[in-house]
């Protein structure tokens, strides 16, 4: 491995050490190369990074083969999420201060200039994960994130089916999505916001909005919580609103042995997209030929309103909140977090 080099990016002077170490070693992508992927996508990934608290997925000895991410139950992965700032970060990685679900505190990073990204890729990480609010209002999502995650006998190909209707449903709204592959089998649009809104606010009305999807593709879209009644159908996956739960960004690498990016996509280009074709030696040269896709998502603000009307007639109609994760503390109008097939009748 090559000795430490350092890299100038933004009057900057970032120091990245082991240049050579395999990140991707199917791929032949070290560790200088994952560095320079980032500088080439510079301004979509800051786009999608700025001014946000980010969570760093981090893989400091690369993605290989049985490498795992460390979870709550099981802390001795080799990859692990940083949700506070290292110590010893440079004076110019900024943070944000947020609230966690339990209530405690913390200072996230929150970048401001393409240096922090090159900071946070010397350090491992691959995937970044920012919350859907900017600075100073961290407490009101100016994003709707709708993860169309194709479940068990589904594929892709379907989350593009309701893609299209997610689009129609948004025109009829009022509303506007930019689409992008999650760097797996799924699909993320996202809708920007007015941040006038609270988190809970923010996952009811995609709750309102998934139910009405479901309608209309019963067959084909779920909300269901619990998997054990979700089928061979794409859930939306209401829950990525809640508060600390997050999506990995455009641009950010998944860890996958193929180093599959996530990918911005033109509305007209979803039925012929391969994700497989998007990684991290395909993107750059894309991303020099489209430009950040992603732009307009910090350029246009829709209102809630529409969807909060929606929240209201599915009230009326006795369709209240649904479960939140696990870990969450109990919330107030939530159902009982139990699996349908482990609860006791009602006496």
């Amino acid at each position: 491995m090559a000795e430490a080099i350092e890299l100038t990016v933004g009057g900057r002077t970032v120091r990245v050490s082991n240049p050579g170490k395999p990140y991707f070693a199917d791929k032949g992508i070290t560790k200088g190369d994952v560095v320079q992927y980032f500088l080439s996508v510079g301004d979509g990934i800051l786009g999608a990074l700025r001014d946000r608290p980010t969570t760093l997925e981090r893989w400091p000895s690369g993605v290989f083969e049985g490498a795992k991410l460390s979870t709550r139950a099981d802390n001795r992965g080799d990859a692990f999420y940083q949700k506070r700032v290292p110590k010893g970060a440079p004076d110019y990685v900024e943070t944000a201060r947020i609230t966690f679900p339990s209530g405690r505190p913390a200072d996230e990073v929150c970048p401001t200039e393409l240096a922090v990204v090159a900071w946070a890729v010397n350090l491992g990480t691959l995937t970044f994960h920012p919350w859907p609010v900017r600075r100073p209002e961290v407490d009101r999502p100016d994003q709707l994130r709708v993860d169309l995650d194709p479940q068990p006998g589904t594929s892709f190909r379907d989350a593009v089916t309701v893609a299209h209707e997610l689009r129609g449903l948004l025109d009829e709204l009022g509303m506007t999505g930019f689409p992008k592959t999650s760097g797996g089998r799924g699909l993320h649009v996202y809708v920007p916001i007015e941040p006038r809104w609270t988190f809970v606010e923010a996952r009811r009305a995609l709750i309102a909005l998934g139910r009405e999807l479901a309608r209309r593709m019963p067959d084909q879209v779920t909300v269901n919580w619990w998997k054990e009644e979700r089928g061979e159908r794409i859930f939306i996956d209401f829950n990525q609103m809640a508060r600390d739960r997050t999506i990995a960004c455009a641009y950010s690498i998944r860890p996958t042995a193929r180093a599959l990016v996530s990918a911005p996509l033109a509305w007209d280009e979803i039925d012929d997209a391969e994700p497989e074709d998007l990684d991290a030696h395909t993107m750059p040269a894309r991303f020099a030929k489209v430009g950040d896709l992603h732009a307009g998502v910090a350029e246009r603000a829709c209102s809630l309103e529409p969807l909060l009307e929606l929240v209201a007639r599915d009230e009326r109609d006795g369709l209240g909140d649904l479960p939140y994760p696990p870990e969450y503390p109990k919330m107030a109008g939530e159902p009982k977090r139990v699996q349908p097939s482990r609860a006791r009748p009602e006496e």
